[in-house]
C-alpha cells in the first residue's frame, strides 16, 4: 500500500483544513487509516483514526470535536477534515495504514505511511 497526503497549507486560527490520504492497491476497505502529526521537537502524536468500514472512528481528546475522519473506499481515499484549528495544530500530518483488527493510537500498528503534508495555523 502506497499512500499519499495532502491538502495542508497555512490557515488562521479559526480556520478550517481538509487533508486528503489517497491510496494504491485494491483492499484499502481492510485498512484502517490513522492520522498522526509531529511537531517540531516533539514525538509523533496520534490524531484519529476510521476503520476499514468506515463505521468507527476515534480521536485524542486534543481534536475531538474539531476533527472528523472519513473515508471514499471506492476512491481509496481517506479524509481528515479539521475545523476550529488552533496554533497548537501546527504540524505535520501523517497518514498510516494498518491492518483492520484492532482500533489502534500507536504508530507501531500502522505498517505503511505517507510521505507528510504541513499544516501551519497562524494566530
Amino acid at each position: 500500500v502506497q499512500l499519499q497526503a495532502s491538502g495542508g497549507g497555512l490557515v488562521q486560527a479559526g480556520g478550517s483544513l481538509r487533508l486528503s490520504c489517497a491510496a494504491s492497491g485494491r483492499t484499502f476497505s481492510s485498512w484502517k487509516i490513522g492520522w498522526f502529526r509531529q511537531a517540531p521537537g516533539k514525538e509523533r502524536e496520534f490524531v484519529g483514526v476510521i476503520r476499514g468500514s468506515g463505521m468507527l472512528t476515534y480521536y485524542s481528546d486534543s481534536v475531538k470535536g474539531r476533527f472528523a475522519i472519513s473515508r471514499d473506499n471506492a476512491k481509496n481515499t481517506a479524509f481528515l477534515q479539521m475545523n476550529t484549528l488552533k496554533p497548537e495544530d501546527t504540524a505535520v500530518y501523517y497518514c498510516a495504514a494498518g491492518r483492520d483488527l484492532v482500533t489502534a493510537i500507536t504508530p507501531a500498528a500502522y505498517t505503511y505511511w505517507g510521505q507528510g503534508t504541513q499544516v501551519t495555523v497562524s494566530s
